[in-house]
């Protein structure tokens, strides 16, 4: 097959999967009684980046340690100068001020971690056990966060917010949970198996897609991962925020974009830490980290800017997320 079809099957293979999976592990979830704020936070939160976290896992069980850490990376760049300059270019971002100071900084800090990682450490599973230690303490937070009388919501929930918004009204939970017949049991078990087999194989064929691209235009595997993967797993945040913005809901979209962020790094990062130690990359460890610590910074700037990130400074995103890539691939 053909290198691009199998990174577009691949592509493919891990929406459609991820997006069976969620269904499914939402309605077992809601016929066992667990509550749809802690569902939001863990299955949708987790099934939402169920496409970065396999797609990492299995280019460094696979050895390519440039796919595996250039798709968290890559995906953190593009969610903010991408996904969130276009979705201010469709409508302004109003930014809560308590947001931007728990969940931007948050954002900020789990892009320090990671460099910090870089500089005197590698993903091993002392780092991917602090990581999943550290994103079960924010979830933790968001859940009591969420339970107060006046919520101030939290980017975990507006994650989670963002995926249902796409969905029409009752085909993420049913009307009756316990309802016979497809409604039950058996074919949310179903659309978990087949869900979980088709993120398996579509992280398997971008993988080897992306390092047969590599290998066939001369270029290091961190390039490809770092845009071309990273940005086709980022489709189901593209999608999310871009329906969000469309129907005026652009804080959502921000935090959907911080969310991911921060599960990208402490999850997906921790996650291929702990089941596939990798290290990382000399060049995503001398450039690209720096990249996304400083669009997470410029993020902070923009938004504290009359608590609003408006059309030119999401034009501005665009073109600076253009300039990276030109950065990234060679003449």
């Amino acid at each position: 097959m053909p290198t691009p079809l199998l990174i577009l099957l691949g592509l493919i293979l891990l929406v459609v999967g991820g997006e069976l999976f969620v269904r499914g592990a939402v309605r077992i979830a809601e016929r066992l009684g667990v509550s749809p704020l802690m569902i939001g936070l863990t299955l949708v939160g987790f099934g939402t980046s169920m496409p970065e976290l396999v797609t990492s896992v299995q280019a460094s069980l696979a050895g390519a340690p440039g796919i595996a850490v250039g798709n968290i990376v890559g995906s953190n760049i593009a969610n903010i100068l991408l996904i969130l300059g276009l979705s201010a270019l469709i409508f302004p971002i109003a930014v809560p001020s308590a947001a931007l100071r728990r969940d931007g900084v948050l954002g900020a800090a789990t892009s320090a971690a990671l460099v910090a990682v870089a500089l005197g450490w590698t993903l091993d599973r002392w780092v991917g056990a602090a990581f999943l230690a550290g994103l079960a303490a924010y979830i933790a937070y968001a859940w009591r966060q969420e339970r107060l009388p006046t919520p101030d919501h939290t980017a975990a929930f507006e994650k989670a917010q963002a995926f249902e918004e796409v969905h029409p009204p009752g085909s993420l939970h049913p009307a009756d949970p316990a309802a016979p017949g497809w409604r039950g049991t058996p074919l949310s078990v179903g659309f978990v198996l087949v869900g979980l087999v088709l993120v398996v194989l579509g992280g398997g064929l971008l993988v080897e897609g992306a390092t047969a691209l590599a290998r066939s235009l001369g270029v290091a595997e961190s390039i490809i991962g770092l845009t071309i993967v990273a940005v086709g797993t980022s489709m189901p945040e593209l999608v999310t925020s871009v329906v969000a913005a469309l129907r005026r809901h652009a804080d959502v979209a921000l935090g959907n974009v911080l969310g991911s962020n921060i599960y990208n790094v402490l999850g997906i990062g921790g996650a291929t830490g702990l089941i596939a130690p990798t290290v990382i990359p000399a060049d995503i460890a001398g450039f690209d980290v720096y990249v996304m610590l400083a669009v997470s910074l410029l993020l902070l700037v923009f938004a504290r800017t009359g608590w609003r990130i408006g059309r030119r400074e999401g034009a501005l995103l665009m073109a600076c997320y253009a300039g990276y890539i030109a950065w990234s691939w060679p003449a």
